[in-house]
């Protein structure tokens, strides 16, 4: 009788790939008549305009030095009033639409922009480029949170600390905690200090959806009005993201457009409820929702940690997408932390060395484990394999062996799959008893597992003894199912003999019967 499956595991629908592959890709193609069009329109228009945008800053940064005049480098003690705000809210906002119209910038403002008392915070979604800044000056310079490095910035860094801005720094361990106090003494300053414009996005999109929002402008539990860009042109010449065209590209390519598009929509202030304040992440998320339907676009569970893995999965030759794992939702449901997808990252690169794009068939999974393709390895190949496309990509591989494989090592489990191969009881195993079971166990013969048992001994003492099999065990959890299983076999064999035809096998439905769910594989949404 051939091998059954053991211990069938059913997929689930949450944790399939998601329906936004990869929000941090710009993919604009250039065809020949619109690269010659850019030619033709920008040997008249970039120079005109770099000189209309010269003259703007000309006058925007003495501006800019006597609104800062005498005012602290890092770090607003109290708010700007009187001339300084003057100065700030209408002289250097006009100067700062000025200084988009001279890029072909064409803004389309809707709805109507509530007053720092009704909604102390503007949230502003999608955040696709460098040129969002626009939404800054059409909101009249409200604060806005920025790296304490980007003060540096020649020119740009004079007009943004006349802002007044919630400075962020990387160096500093209390940072995230003194920016979340200083967003909170803002908002709830009664109207003394500016609105806050904050992207809770925390970094560029392609706007194909809107990613998971930081909770910095919900944690104060005011009301937060939504703002929305769009940027309706029918070349895209402004997606700045991960994936794309360089930022000296896209302005260049922009500043060659007869003009660019912009739209600004202010929506109604989401005034959060009692549960929304004791709740950051509900009312963030509630917000995200009210912003994806005006939008027409879908939400994902991406984060800033999924671009850290991007780039990771860069440095490890791999595809960068392949980093993409919906980040929240991977380490809601798993529990896990950055620091431990960056640890199986390395894993799976390490098996995915071989293939091309990111993604690894049965072969190369039977090579990195040193085994032959069996029955018993495809079965548990499918279990990784969640969409069933006969490939594993590294969302599936983090998701297969955080629910398939880590639990099951136990040191209990260890134990008895040591004593299996052990079949003399000596407290070590030789070649010949791993082969033997491991042969068995995979349901082949006459298969050469020299290579396994070498990578197992480390020592090279020609015998595994526990602690050998025990830490080899942690550092490849995927042999983990394969000894549950081979556990499994025997414990039903064991049944069958002693009750023969009463007990259908594990994992295997009775005649009529419905396959119940693993309850190590059932994580409820």
């Amino acid at each position: 009788m051939p091998p059954q499956r053991v211990g069938a595991l059913p997929r689930q629908q949450s944790l399939l790939l998601p329906a936004v592959i990869n929000p941090f890709v710009q993919d604009t193609k250039l065809s020949n008549a619109a690269i010659i069009k850019c030619v033709l329109l920008g040997i008249f228009l970039v120079p005109l305009r770099a000189i209309f945008i010269t003259l703007v800053l000309m006058v925007l940064w003495p501006v800019s030095v006597i609104v800062t005049f005498k005012l602290p480098l890092k770090g607003a003690v109290e708010p700007s009033t009187g001339w300084r705000r003057f100065l700030c809210q209408r002289v250097m906002a006009a100067l700062g639409r000025a200084y988009f119209f001279s890029m072909g910038f064409r803004v389309v403002v809707k709805g109507k922009q509530a007053s720092s008392h009704d909604a102390p915070i503007l949230a502003v979604a999608p955040h696709s480029t460098f040129f969002d800044g626009i939404v800054c000056v059409v909101a009249g310079l409200p604060s806005t949170v920025s790296r304490v490095e980007n003060l540096a910035t020649p020119i740009f860094g004079r007009f943004l600390q006349s802002l007044q801005p919630v400075l962020v720094s990387r160096t500093d361990p209390d940072s995230r905690k003194n920016t979340i106090n200083e967003i909170n003494n803002r908002a709830k300053s009664g109207g003394q200090w500016p609105q806050v414009l904050i992207f809770p996005e925390g970094t560029c999109t392609n706007r194909s959806c809107l990613i998971t929002f930081k909770q910095g402008a919900f944690i104060p539990g005011v009301p937060v009005q939504p703002v929305l860009l769009r940027y309706p042109n029918k070349l895209d010449t402004v997606t700045w993201t991960w994936q794309g065209f360089k930022s000296k590209t896209l302005l260049l390519l922009t500043l060659c457009q007869l003009y660019t598009t912009v739209e600004i929509e202010f929506l109604p202030p989401h005034i959060p409820t009692e549960e929304e304040k004791k709740s950051p992440a509900l009312f963030a998320s509630r917000v995200r929702e009210t912003m994806a339907k005006a939008l027409g676009v879908p939400v994902t569970d991406h984060t800033y940690e999924d671009c850290r893995l991007m780039i990771s999965a860069g440095e490890l030759t791999l595809p960068m997408e392949a980093g993409l794992v919906e980040f929240t939702k991977i380490s809601r449901k798993l529990n896990l932390k950055w620091d431990n997808i960056r640890k199986e990252l390395d894993g799976f690169a390490t098996m995915a060395s071989t293939c091309k794009g990111g993604r690894i068939t049965i072969e190369e999974f039977a090579s990195f484990l040193k085994l032959p393709v069996s029955p018993v390895l495809e079965d548990l190949f499918r279990l990784f394999d969640r969409n069933g496309d006969g490939t594993i990509d590294f969302r599936e591989y983090v998701i297969g062996v955080n629910i398939l494989c880590r639990p099951s090592n136990t040191e209990d489990v260890l134990k008895m799959a040591f004593q299996l191969f052990d079949t003399d009881e000596d407290e070590k195993v030789t070649h010949d008893e791993f082969t033997a079971l491991l042969c068995s166990a995979l349901g082949v013969s006459d298969v050469d597992m020299t290579k396994l048992f070498e990578a197992i001994d480390a020592d090279g003492s020609g015998f595994i003894t526990f602690n050998e099999f025990q830490e080899f065990a942690a550092t490849h959890p995927e042999y983990a199912k394969l000894f549950t299983t081979y556990l499994e076999l025997q414990r039903y064999q064991a049944i069958q003999e002693a009750n023969p035809g009463d007990l259908e096998l594990a994992g295997q439905p009775s005649s009529g019967e419905e396959p119940e769910e693993s309850t190590s594989d059932k994580k409820d949404d």
